[in-house]
């Protein structure tokens, strides 16, 4: 027989309330307060919102009319994205230190891989007090931590006791069905509302329930792959990696009208808009980008995207803006226009050099650098381009 492979040791970090609790952080007159995060319009939703406002029954992906009907009081915000990635960086450069493989998932979690550093630390407990306190002094942010022998049990762990959670799952069999039966089915990753009325219906109501469940009758309400995958998570299994991604391959921005536009120079203008945040991104994130790309949906929900390369990669508005009217123009929609986005891809390093880059006008650089220091101090929507 083989050696007994041994037990892996997962963290996952979530950050609490994230967006929200940066705007905290750095807006004292926020703290305490019903806070929300989002697209302001009438067809936004909300993005994120502080614990306060969740009292209310606030929470993401929530129309923001609603958010706004069920909390008037509380304070709204479009959100600052590039002072979020700031902090997000912060964060992600913490991780790296304590973990020798990180797994992003999104802005602000991640899987860490601590399987085999059991000699370095004194407890994967202790070692996750250090970090959460870390993050604390240096960024000013709570993050929840769950800590098992896989990414699913983990990820179910670090969401049990937030905010400032810090849950354990035993490595062992007895420990996992010890942690993971009375959770109600709903936290089986795949079981969403639809699924979890179905699964009521049949009297399983939690994950010790669809443990006990018989394979036969799972297969035959489900189908042999779900009720594989729900049979394996029921018993906390799941082998998957923690691997780490590559990075993101393109910077964008969308933005979704509370009415439909129509007069070229309202679409004019929010397309300089975009340009002006998608100019901003790429200059945080240190890059350049060969190829612009739009994306047009109409008031029906027809779509389109129409993408051009450069001559030369850029992080400029006016040059993003350029591109995108031009592609904008050549595609010419007929009818009102729901949607607006322009994205930027194929990167290069911002301080790469062409023959172009060389011409140019020190002015710009220097008007460029003025631009974003502003932004930096005072938020990215302080000051844009006009346009005529």
């Amino acid at each position: 027989m083989g050696k007994e492979q041994k037990a892996r040791v997962i963290f996952h970090v979530d950050m609490d309330a994230f967006f929200a609790s940066v705007e905290q952080r750095d807006h004292p007159e926020y703290r305490g307060k019903p806070l929300v995060i989002g697209g302001l319009s009438g067809r936004g939703v909300v993005s994120t919102c502080s614990y306060e406002a969740r009292r209310y029954g606030v929470h993401s992906a929530m129309p923001m009319g609603e958010a706004q009907r069920r909390c008037p009081q509380a304070v709204f915000l479009p959100g600052d994205y590039a002072r979020y990635r700031e902090a997000s960086a912060e964060v992600f450069q913490m991780f790296t230190a304590f973990a020798p493989v990180v797994e992003p998932l999104s802005i602000d979690e991640a899987f860490l891989d601590m399987t085999g550093m059991e000699r370095l630390i004194e407890s994967p407990r202790a070692y996750a007090v250090r970090l959460k306190e870390e993050i604390r002094q240096r960024v000013g942010l709570v993050a929840s931590i769950g800590i098992a022998p896989n990414k699913f049990l983990a990820k179910v762990a670090s969401d049990l006791e937030k905010p400032d959670g810090l849950v354990v799952v035993p490595p062992d069999a007895a420990g996992v069905r010890a942690f993971l039966w009375p959770l109600p089915v709903r936290r089986i990753w795949g079981v969403g509302e639809k699924m979890a009325r179905h699964l009521a219906a049949l009297h399983v109501r939690t994950v010790g329930d669809l443990a006990r469940m018989d394979s036969a009758r799972l297969r035959a309400q489900f189908g042999a792959k779900t009720a594989a995958q729900l049979h394996a998570l029921s018993f906390g299994l799941d082998d998957r990696p923690v691997a780490p991604r590559s990075e993101a391959k393109s910077i964008g921005k969308e933005e979704t009208f509370a009415r439909d536009l129509r007069r070229q120079e309202d679409i004019d203008g929010v397309l300089l808009r975009l340009a002006e945040q998608v100019g901003w991104r790429l200059r945080c994130a240190g890059k350049k980008a060969r190829t612009i790309q739009i994306k047009v949906r109409r008031g029906d929900f027809t779509t389109w995207t129409r993408s051009r390369t450069l001559a030369a990669p850029t992080c400029y508005d006016e040059d993003i803006y350029e591109a995108a009217v031009t592609l904008y123009r050549a595609l010419a929609p007929a009818g009102g226009i729901r949607l607006l986005g322009i994205s930027a891809q194929n990167f290069g390093a911002a301080e790469e050099l062409s023959l172009f880059d060389a011409e140019r006008p020190q002015k710009k650089e220097n008007l460029y650098r003025a631009i974003d220091g502003l932004k930096q101090r005072f938020g990215e929507n302080i000051i844009g381009h006009g346009h005529t």
